[in-house]
């Protein structure tokens, strides 16, 4: 292997599209696959060769990241992707499969004679589209220098929570993470529903705690997003945060904690794509306040 390793992206939705096109710039050989094609073909004008197939995407590959819905579908494709993967090959495993998949992704990989790791990222569509992603990495220290050039590729820093890919250590910071992002993002919309049920300019709430310890960057650039209608293209968006957000509430389960303020926001984001916002960014759990799921004022 040369120190620019052959990448194989399987998944290019909002994350995978925009880590395969910084692996690109890098000047890393990259294949990228789409179970819709044409989510991947723009792809090509970067320098990566669209594949028809896991298989082919995969093939002489030295690492597969797999950025894909859920664990479930990350199992599914690698499955298929099997008949040609190469016993040694990397894996970098960066979709947020949830604590209850890990252990058979990396079953999945021993059986196959893959190097695992458990690499989820932190961030949403700008960061990734800039290369400022924050990796979380657990995996063997042999193979690191194969997957380093990938994970500085797409994220602006690499955090290593240890040496064991199958014990999930990195999956398990990242739905941490996510439980406060989700938290906050709904607390968001309720502060804006509150604000209009009440009669009240949400720029006079966020006047009150400028500059004081509740004023907080994020509060307001999810908010922007709502007043100003600006929810397509999503960051991440309102079905994806629902699944992140039910693998939360699994884990708190298994761990013996219950996790209110997570399953609300479950529920939340449930009503808000069933009033139609599944395609929009999570700032549209807000419509979930509204029984007709109006829209902003």
């Amino acid at each position: 292997m040369t120190d620019k390793p052959t990448v194989s992206v399987l998944g290019t939705g909002i994350m995978g599209a925009a880590m395969a096109r910084n692996l690109c710039r890098a000047g890393l050989p990259v294949r990228a696959w789409n179970r819709t094609r044409d989510k991947a073909e723009p792809l090509a004008a970067e320098g990566a060769r669209v594949t028809e197939t896991p298989a082919e995407a995969v093939e002489g590959a030295d690492v597969v990241l797999t950025m894909l819905y859920d664990g479930g579908a990350v199992l599914e494709v690698m499955r298929e992707a099997a008949p040609a993967l190469r016993p040694g090959t990397v894996w970098a495993q960066c979709t947020t499969a949830g604590i209850e998949l890990t252990p058979y992704l990396a079953a999945f990989a021993r059986d196959h004679g893959l190097v695992f790791y458990d690499a989820p990222v932190l961030g949403t569509r700008e960061p990734a589209e800039a290369g400022l992603l924050t990796v979380l990495a657990a995996g063997p220290e042999e193979g690191r220098e194969t997957v380093t050039p990938v994970f500085d590729a797409v994220g602006a820093r690499t955090v290593w929570t240890g040496e064991d890919g199958a014990a999930g250590s990195a999956g398990r910071l990242k739905l941490v993470a996510n439980s406060w992002v989700l938290a906050a993002t709904a607390a968001t919309g309720e502060v804006l529903a509150l604000s209009r049920a009440l009669g009240v300019d949400p720029q006079r709430f966020f006047d009150v705690i400028e500059g004081g310890p509740l004023d907080m960057g994020y509060l307001r650039a999810k908010a922007a997003l709502v007043l100003e209608g600006r929810l397509s293209p999503p960051s991440f968006a309102v079905a994806t945060a629902e699944k992140d957000a039910r693998l939360i509430v699994e884990a708190g389960e298994q761990g013996g904690v219950r996790l209110d303020i997570a399953a609300a926001t479950a529920e939340r984001l449930a009503r808000a794509a069933a009033q139609g916002h599944a395609d929009k960014d999570m700032a549209a759990a807000y419509f979930a306040s509204f029984d007709d799921g109006e829209q902003a004022g």
